[in-house]
């Protein structure tokens, strides 16, 4: 048992302590690294809702059915209740 606990330490990568990490890679996390990885994220929601706003706006020029909010939107006259 002594020898394969020596073969597993020997397999992993060593942490800049020298240490051995288990989980594969360096876990402590720089601000620097979650502030970059927070603004990528951010990024990458940011363009799939563009994207998403950009198709639905293809669909309805092509004459799909509005959602209330977006008829609101397009076409306000349909809620004018001045005429009642």
């Amino acid at each position: 048992m002594g020898a394969e606990a020596d073969e597993l330490q020997r397999r992993l990568p060593a942490t800049e302590d020298g240490g051995r990490n288990v989980n594969g890679g360096n876990r402590s996390a720089r601000p620097s690294s979650c502030h970059g990885s927070a603004r990528r994220l951010e990024a990458l929601a940011s363009a799939r809702r563009a994207e998403v706003a950009r198709k639905r706006a293809e669909d309805i020029a092509a004459g799909a059915q509005m959602n209330g909010r977006e008829l609101f939107l397009h076409e306000p006259w349909v809620f004018d209740n001045s005429k009642y």
